[in-house]
């Protein structure tokens, strides 16, 4: 299956969590944060969205910093994705 998002919308799979700190602390399932960073795999057309011209300024491999509560999980095929607006995109990671 494939996700291809609508309108102003980007799918991201997440990156995976740290499983250690830099001072060497293992950190258990519930004390790893949910990370912030994601990779985009497919952008939506953009357009006319809410009357208002929207303009998509990512492209799929751009690696990003999204909003923590932003957008849906989405699972499927056993990887999980997440389908975010674009402005709950704050950054592009060069």
């Amino acid at each position: 299956m494939k996700l291809v998002p609508l309108g102003d919308r980007v799918v991201l799979k997440m990156t995976v969590a740290e499983e250690t700190t830099k001072s060497g602390i293992v950190l258990t399932g519930s004390a790893k944060e949910k990370p912030q960073t994601a990779e985009v795999l497919a952008v939506g057309p953009g357009g006319i969205v809410d009357g208002k011209e929207v303009v998509m300024q990512v492209k799929p491999g751009d690696k990003v910093i999204f909003s923590k509560y932003a957008g849906n999980e989405v699972k499927l095929d056993g990887t999980e994705y997440i389908i975010v607006k674009q402005n709950d995109i704050l950054a592009i990671v060069e």
